[in-house]
């Protein structure tokens, strides 16, 4: 991403499911022998992990790496320096030494041979520049959601992922838990008919999109918290420190998507999967009083809003025999009620088993339940949304050439612009 690499723009192509192995890149045999005295794979056979982003969520998903047997984290990145430390305190606590290093500069902890994967747990403005570095470098990535500000940005992920052969898992969690998987089997399967509509919620806050520039504040030093990194390829403003508290940038328009990225990230992607949409998207999108409706070209309707049951991040699936709806809070519902017989398809939360399936997924080489391809198709859905919202008017989308029908100022939001020396 950044000028210097000698390569070129992706090209546009379709996802293949298999990835190939990049010729000379670190291929990890399927099986791997754990001590017999600490339950651990031994060192020589665990993977390298460097974390990208120790905030919050960063240290959470973090955990589950430090609790699998044949990772070693060995190195954290973040531009703020208090996170830098409890992100090293955290790792060198679980593992009873002081082995962790820390980075303020990303691009030092990819330049590490010993680095297989890393984990990018950045604002949102980072996360596509960063996954197409580090699949540059031959790193494998497990990326938190939403994978891109814009259209223009998660294609290009997909396209180089491809390219290169790398592994990508996003961070949509609720592909791999059970009450969700249970409810797209349910749809996917036929057992509520044909789907008429896919109700998606969006996040309760953050509704209203931002672009405002700040005051300017004195900037602190680079050593304690590094601004023009911070920034990256968003344009240039003066410091002001409101700009990184997450209620501000998540619906800033230069750093992230609002409300219906923020939680469709996760609810569109259920209901892509659940339309066995995967590969596409709605053809269509508009508002009707608070809702944002898409139209899939096989006539279901997906409803973004909010006032569903059950908890954070709830999908509804209705179909002509039946209905299923979900959330967070693990509780089911569901017409006819024979429909929750022999439930099954158990699965971990937050991120347990979506990170152990990511690892399996560096070994083996085979392409994740959520990779670059499926995650681009889902937040294009959203990113779409958004410029309906932008331009307070219906949107026609062609998912095949990815643009707005006709719509010259629909397509100038499919893109930003990019600060040097960053480029896509």
């Amino acid at each position: 991403m950044q000028g210097s690499n000698g390569h070129g723009k992706s090209t546009r192509r379709q996802f293949v499911q298999r990835a190939m192995a990049v010729a000379g890149g670190a291929v990890f045999g399927p099986n791997i022998i754990a001590s017999a005295t600490t339950g651990r794979a031994p060192a020589s056979s665990r993977l390298g992990i460097g974390v990208i982003g120790v905030g919050g969520r960063g240290r959470d998903v973090m955990n589950a790496f430090l609790s699998q047997t044949d990772t070693q984290v060995l190195a954290v990145c973040d531009v703020i320096a208090e996170r830098r430390k409890m992100g090293v305190e955290q790792v060198n606590q679980k593992y009873g030494n002081q082995d962790c290093k820390s980075y303020i500069d990303m691009l030092e902890l990819l330049e590490r041979p010993d680095i297989d994967a890393v984990l990018i747990a950045t604002g949102d403005n980072w996360h596509s520049g960063i996954s197409i570095m580090a699949a540059r470098a031959g790193k494998d990535m497990y990326c938190e959601k939403p994978m891109s500000v814009t259209v223009a940005e998660s294609r290009a992920v997909s396209d180089t992922m491809q390219r290169l052969g790398r592994i990508f898992q996003c961070g949509t969690q609720r592909r791999s838990v059970g009450n969700f998987r249970f409810a797209v089997h349910l749809a996917r399967s036929g057992k509520l008919g044909k789907i008429k509509e896919l109700h998606a919620e969006e996040a309760g806050g953050l509704q209203t999109l931002y672009d405002t520039t700040l005051p300017a504040q004195p900037e602190p030093p680079r050593e304690i918290m590094d601004w023009n990194r911070w920034l990256g390829p968003a344009q240039w403003r003066p410091y002001n420190a409101e700009y990184y508290s997450r209620g501000f940038w998540s619906a800033h328009v230069d750093f992230s998507g609002g409300s219906i990225t923020e939680w469709g990230s996760h609810t569109v992607d259920l209901c892509q999967w659940a339309n066995t949409a995967d590969d596409t998207g709605p053809v269509e999108f508009s508002k009707e009083g608070n809702r944002y409706i898409g139209l899939y070209a096989n006539g279901a309707k997906l409803v973004i809003r909010t006032g569903l049951r059950f908890g954070s991040c709830p999908v509804r699936f209705e179909g002509e025999e039946g209905w299923v709806e979900t959330g967070d809070s693990g509780e089911i519902d569901a017409y006819p009620k024979s429909l929750l017989q022999n439930r099954g398809f158990e699965g971990g939360y937050p991120a347990a088993n979506h990170v152990r399936a990511f690892l399996d997924n560096v070994k083996t080489r085979e392409q994740t339940i959520c990779n670059a391809e499926v995650a681009h198709r889902s937040i294009s859905a959203c990113h779409v949304a958004n410029i309906c919202k932008r331009l307070g008017r219906p949107v026609k989308w062609d998912p095949k050439k990815e643009e707005c029908i006709g719509d010259e100022e629909g397509n100038r939001l499919l893109s930003r612009a990019y600060r040097e020396p960053w480029y896509l």
